[in-house]
C-alpha cells in the first residue's frame, strides 16, 4: 500500500474517531439508554459508496476498536463489534443489488446494528428479557439510520466531485 493510499485512509480513520468522540460530548439523553446518532457509521457509509468494501471494513473495525479503547472498555467493543459488522455486512449486500437508496441502505445498517447489539446484550447478561428492548432500538435504529443517511447523501454529492477532482490514490 503506498503513503498517499494509507494517509487517505488515517484520515478518514481519524475523522471517523473524531466524529465518535464528538457524538460522546452531545448530551442527548432520551431516557433511552444505549441509544446514539451514530455519527461515525457517516464515515463507513460514505466510504462503502465512495471508495469500497475493503477499505471502509478495515476503517471501521479499527475506529470501533480504537474507539472502545480510548473512551470504553472490552464490553464497548464487543457490543460494537457486533453492531458495526452486521451492519456494514448488510448494507455491503444492499448497495451490492444497487435498487436502494443511500437512505434506505442506511436506516436498514442503523437497524441491524442495533439488532446485533441486541444479541451481544442478550448473551451478557444472559437472558431473553432484553427482546423487550426491541421495538425502541428499531424506532431508534430507523430514525438515526435516516438522518445519517441523509447527511451521507448530501456529503457524498458533494465528496464524490471532489475526490475524483482530486485524483483519488489508486
Amino acid at each position: 500500500m503506498s503513503a498517499k493510499k494509507t494517509a487517505f485512509y488515517g484520515m478518514f480513520l481519524a475523522l471517523a474517531l473524531v466524529a465518535g468522540y464528538i457524538e460522546q460530548l452531545i448530551p442527548i439523553n432520551l431516557g433511552i439508554p444505549g441509544v446514539k446518532l451514530g455519527l461515525a457509521n457517516l464515515v463507513t457509509v460514505l466510504m462503502l459508496y465512495l471508495i469500497g468494501w475493503r477499505e471502509a471494513l478495515c476503517v471501521s473495525v479499527l475506529r470501533i476498536v480504537l474507539t472502545g479503547i480510548l473512551f470504553g472498555n472490552l464490553v464497548s467493543i464487543c457490543y460494537g463489534l457486533a453492531g458495526g459488522l452486521l451492519s456494514f455486512v448488510l448494507m455491503f449486500i444492499l448497495i451490492r443489488m444497487n435498487c436502494f437508496h443511500v437512505v434506505t441502505v442506511s436506516i436498514c445498517g442503523g437497524i441491524i446494528h442495533n439488532m446485533g447489539q441486541l444479541i451481544v446484550a442478550g448473551f451478557l447478561v444472559s437472558s431473553y428479557y432484553v427482546i423487550y428492548y426491541m421495538p425502541v432500538l428499531l424506532i431508534a435504529g430507523f430514525v438515526t439510520g435516516a438522518l445519517i443517511g441523509i447527511v451521507a447523501k448530501e456529503v457524498g454529492g458533494r465528496l464524490c466531485i471532489h475526490i475524483s477532482k482530486a485524483n483519488y490514490p489508486k
